[in-house]
C-alpha cells in the first residue's frame, strides 16, 4: 500500500509561480516512478507530467512544457511540481499518483490508468 498527501494548492494571480508537494508512506519511495494529473470542472482528467524513479527522466504535457517542473526527493519521499508563469487554463485539482509497477517511464506514463495509487488531490486556482 502507499499513501499519497499532496499539498500546495491555492489561490493565485496569473504569471505567479507556485509549487505542489506530495509525499508518499507505505512502500520504497525511491522504486517507483510518479506523475501528476490534474482535472478541471467539467473536463477530463488530463496528463501533466512524470517522473521516473531516480529523477533523472521527465516528461510533460504539451501544455505544460517549459513552464512546469517535476521533480523528487527520494530521501524526503516527496515529488514535486513547480509551477511558473501558471495560466487561467491551469486552474484544475492537482493530483499526485504513483506507479509502483514501474521505475522508468515511457509514453504510457501519460496514461492514468498506468498509476494503481492517487492522492486525494489539491486544489489550484489562478485568477486572470
Amino acid at each position: 500500500q502507499v499513501q499519497l498527501v499532496e499539498s500546495g494548492g491555492g489561490l493565485v494571480q496569473a504569471g505567479v509561480s507556485l509549487r505542489l508537494s506530495c509525499t508518499a508512506s507505505g512502500r520504497t519511495f525511491s522504486s517507483y516512478a510518479m506523475g501528476w494529473f490534474r482535472q478541471a470542472p467539467g473536463k477530463e482528467r488530463e496528463f501533466v507530467a512524470a517522473i521516473n524513479w531516480s529523477g533523472d527522466s521527465t516528461r510533460y504535457a504539451d501544455s505544460v512544457k517549459g513552464r512546469f517542473t517535476i521533480s523528487r526527493d527520494n530521501a524526503k519521499n516527496t515529488v514535486y511540481l513547480q509551477m511558473n508563469s501558471l495560466k487561467p487554463e491551469d486552474a484544475a485539482v492537482y493530483y499526485c499518483a504513483a506507479n509502483t509497477l514501474r521505475s522508468q517511464i515511457g509514453i504510457s506514463s501519460m496514461n492514468g490508468r498506468q498509476y494503481n495509487y492517487w492522492g486525494q488531490g489539491t486544489q489550484v486556482t489562478v485568477s486572470s
